[in-house]
Formats: structure tokens, sequence, C-alpha cells
């Protein structure tokens, strides 16, 4: 497929002059007589893409129109809360202009972008997928989304997520279930399912969502793209109370934007444009690279079917002169349950209020809480948010001034001990399930909390604050994807990345999804 993708950019690259895919008249209609070249469109990566438009043998408002007719197509996947194809088009037509005019716009010069829909946006309402916030209409992006629109970036609209943020499958009460591109019939992981789902369909190259638990790297694993978790505080106003004002809160302290495209290259690179990184990712070698591997806490009660597929990607990659390195880290699982939940129900009580005030929703917490429409993020709201089960401030001071700490150190110590480049696991316990199955799925003959066990492995580095990634290395005998994460020490986002690309060269990509088409 990388092969088939040079050889198409070679054909851009001679066609375009003489009328080919990158002459003005090719859009909407001529698209539908090239289905072939269309499809090979489909396949770039954001990184291929931008430097087919910056060469100038693929227009931006040709890219944006295939990709808004995929869109189009599949919408029975439900990625897409709002979307206003013409301010997709007239921005890539800007785009266009600006480089006949010899004038690049940035890094991601006519990129389509999917944003989630808890992340503000100025052109298009933020809902955070609640209908309290329905109309929701920002005054500013958030910075994060600024630094993407400034290098260039295009928003393809906004993506679906759970609801508030809240859970895992992305079923949302109010706008609809998200579906897995892989298995209509499944979930696509969360919070940011919109992002994935519609990343891993071709809608979009690359996106940003957000991640408390898990909600960049869950999503990613199940749709079989690479899902990007940096350490708190490296995106500007992420980790203080004043980013709640840009993005629907549930907890500052663990909250953050992450990207998640096709490949790690993708994602580096709108690493690099959010953080004004200038250096390109250093090439990490594989060979003699340290991978901890913590049994205990990482690997115990798979479903078998993903087992398989992470054991075989293991001897691969030890196969490619990686160290695997057993590790232990004592007491994680109490410790990261004395900061999990008491730090994000807690703060979601505090940070909530301040969003709806600062951004002049005319919304109460209460009154947002009274009109959530899905059954299991009311239910935490109504009990463990606003309710009889909410948090002590004695329990939060505990988890924030003791527990995470001591999370923090035990992650520390692996690392240091063990001289690691990261530690090494599967993303989740099991594949995607059915939609539907909110309270519980089955795992190995039995049933289990749904939201548990799949943010079971991507929590404990969540409440540490470390960066996570986590990209796709093969498919379960059903076709459903199978993701691998990779853990850093905190603020070695860059080298995470890097080591995370080399893994990503052994696995190379997933084949594309097939999902039905709308008719």
């Amino acid at each position: 497929m990388r092969n088939s993708r040079r050889r198409f950019l070679k054909l851009l690259a001679t066609t375009g002059a003489a009328g080919g895919l990158g002459a003005p008249g090719w859009v909407f209609a001529d698209t539908e007589r090239a289905p072939a070249a269309r499809s090979e469109v489909l396949e770039l990566t954001a990184t291929e893409a931008l430097s087919a438009i910056a060469a100038g043998d693929l227009r931006a408002e040709t890219y944006a129109a295939i990709l808004l007719g995929r869109a189009r197509s599949l919408r029975n996947l439900n990625v897409l809360i709002s979307q206003v194809p013409e301010q997709v088009l007239e921005a890539a037509r800007a785009a266009d202009k600006a480089r006949a005019h010899g004038h690049l716009l940035g890094p991601l010069h006519g990129l389509p972008l999917l944003i989630k829909d808890n992340i503000n946006s100025a052109a298009l309402p933020t809902t955070a997928g609640t209908p309290s916030l329905s109309g929701n209409r920002p005054r500013a992006n958030a910075h994060v989304l600024d630094a993407l629109l400034r290098a260039g970036g295009i928003v393809f609209g906004k993506a679906n997520m759970h609801e508030l943020a809240f859970g895992i499958t992305s079923n949302n009460g109010a706008f609809g279930p998200v579906r897995n591109p892989y298995d209509p019939s499944k979930i696509p992981g969360g919070s940011s399912g919109g992002n994935a789902a519609g990343v891993a369909a071709r809608f979009a190259p690359a996106g940003i969502g957000s991640d408390t638990g898990g909600s960049t790297r869950i999503p990613a694993a199940l749709c079989g793209v690479v899902g990007f978790r940096p350490t708190v505080g490296r995106y500007a106003g992420t980790g203080t109370l004043a980013g709640v004002r840009e993005v629907v809160p549930i907890a500052h302290t663990r909250d953050t934007p992450g990207p998640i495209a096709r490949s790690v290259s993708d994602v580096a690179l709108l690493d690099a444009v959010i953080t004004g990184e200038a250096r390109a990712l250093r090439r990490a070698d594989l060979r003699g690279l340290r991978l901890g591997v913590a049994r205990r806490s990482f690997f115990a009660d798979l479903d078998a079917e993903l087992e398989e597929v992470v054991d075989e990607a293991l001897d691969q990659l030890q196969d490619s002169g990686v160290v695997l390195v057993e590790v232990d880290i004592p007491n994680l699982e109490a410790l990261n349950a004395g900061v999990g939940f008491p730090v994000a129900l807690f703060e979601a009580r505090t940070d909530v209020p301040i969003y709806l005030e600062a951004n002049h929703t005319g919304v109460t917490l209460q009154e947002l809480v009274a009109a959530i429409a899905s059954p299991d993020v009311k239910a935490v709201y109504e009990q463990s948010v606003i309710g009889p089960g909410a948090i002590p401030e004695s329990v939060y001071r505990d988890a924030i001034e003791v527990f995470r700490p001591q999370l923090q150190a035990a992650y520390q110590r692996a690392f240091d001990e063990h001289a690691l480049d990261a530690l090494v696991f599967p993303t989740t316990p099991l594949p995607a399930r059915p939609i539907g199955q909110d309270q519980t799925v089955e795992l190995n003959g039995r049933q289990v909390s749904t939201l548990l066990t799949y943010i079971r492995h991507t929590d404990p580095g969540s409440n540490a604050g470390i960066p996570g990634v986590s990209v796709p290395i093969g498919l379960t005998g059903d076709g459903l994807p199978v993701g691998l994460e990779l853990d850093g020490p905190a603020g070695s986002d860059r080298r995470l990345l890097a080591v995370a690309r080399a893994v990503e060269r052994v696995f190379g990509f997933l084949p594309a999804p097939r999902p039905p088409r709308d008719r």
C-alpha cells in the first residue's frame, strides 16, 4: 500500500500540470468519474497529503471535496455532530489561492482536521455531546485549535463523542452512537469516538481529541489508528483551571487534548504544531530499545484473541532487537484507585461550572445534569458529582497530595531502575464490543464493568500525568483492531513518539476498513 501511494504521488506530479488530478475542474463531478484515483487520495496520510498540496500536485479544494464525499457516503457511522461543507471548501480554496501566490499558510497548509466537539471553536457550536450545550457558540477558539488553524489547518467538522466525555463507548444518547468502521455494530471506543472512527474511515487524515483516562488511546486502539496523550501541561492551558474555559472539562488535573491520526508521523506533526516544536522527530533505533513489560498490572485477564495478537507483536519486537524487560510496579492498582475517580468526580463539580460561566452559556451545572441524555452519564453526575455520592474534599486532598505523588514516583522508579525507554502493554484488555453494552461487557465468560475494564490499562498513566501513545498492531480473527500502548516518563513526549514510530515500522498500517455505505 505504501508503494502504491508513492506511485500515485508520482502520477499526481506528472499529471497535475496537464489537467489531471491537480487541475482546477477536478472536484465533485470528476471524482465520481475517477473512483480509483479518489480511493488513492483517501489513503494518503496527513504528511503525504500535505506534501502533495505543497508541491502543487493536489489541490486543497480537490482533497477537501473528496473527503466531504467520503463523509456523506459513510454518514451511517455518525461521526459528525456539526459540519458546514461550504466552509470547508471555502477554506480549502483560500489555501489554494495562497499557494498560487507563492505563500504557504503553515505546516498544515490546507489540511482538513476533525475536532472533538468539546473543544471550543468559534466557527461551529461546541456541544460536548450534551443537549443543554447545543447552542453553545464560543467567542474564540481553544488555544490548541487556534495553533492548528494558524498553521493552515481546516476545521472539517466537530466530531461526535461520549456525552460530556464521561465514558468510553461513544454511545451518545443525544446525538446517537458513533459506529466502528471495522464493524458498524461495534463501539469505536471513547470518549473521542468520532475522531477515531472518522480518521479510520478516511473522513479526514487526522484530528484532535481529548483524554482524561484513555479517551484518545482507547478509540484509537479499537479503530486501528494512532492516539496520543501528551504529558499533562504540555499543551497551553492544560493541567490548570485556565484550561477548563477552552475545553468542556471533566477534571483539569487529568484532562488534556491529544492528536489522533493514521500514522505516528502525523501525530508528531500535530504535536509539534501545537507546541511550537521546531526540531524534527529524531529516529529511534529498535535494536537495544528497552521496553518494560509489567505483566501483573497490564497483561492479566485479556481477551483470548487480543492476547494472541499482543503476544505475537511482542515476539516481533524482540525479533527486531527490542529488549523486553520484566518489571513490577508495586501497589499500582491501589495508588491509581486513590487518584482516579476521587479527582475526576470532585473536579467535575468545580470545573464544569467554570466553563459554563466563562463561555456565557446561561446554563447551570444542575440544569446541565438534568438534561443529560445518556443514562450512564446521567447516573454518574446525579449520584457522584452533585448527589449523595459526591467526593468529600478530604478524599480529594488525599488524592492530590498523597496518592498522586506516590503514583508518579512509582512510575518514575520503574523507568529509572530498569533504564526503560517506555512501558509496553495492550491498550485495552479486549477489542470492540457491540453497541449498547454500556454497563457491562463479556470478558472470558464473565460480565464485567464496561468503563472500568476498558480504562484498566490507560487510566494509571493518565492519573500520573505521563505521556502515552497507542499504535495499531493487528486484527483479531473477527477483523477488529488491536492497539499496543507505549507510556514514557513525564516530559519525554518527543522521545516517546520517536519510539512509537520505530514500533510502527515493525507492524505497518492496518488494512483500511470497508464499512457499508449509505444508499
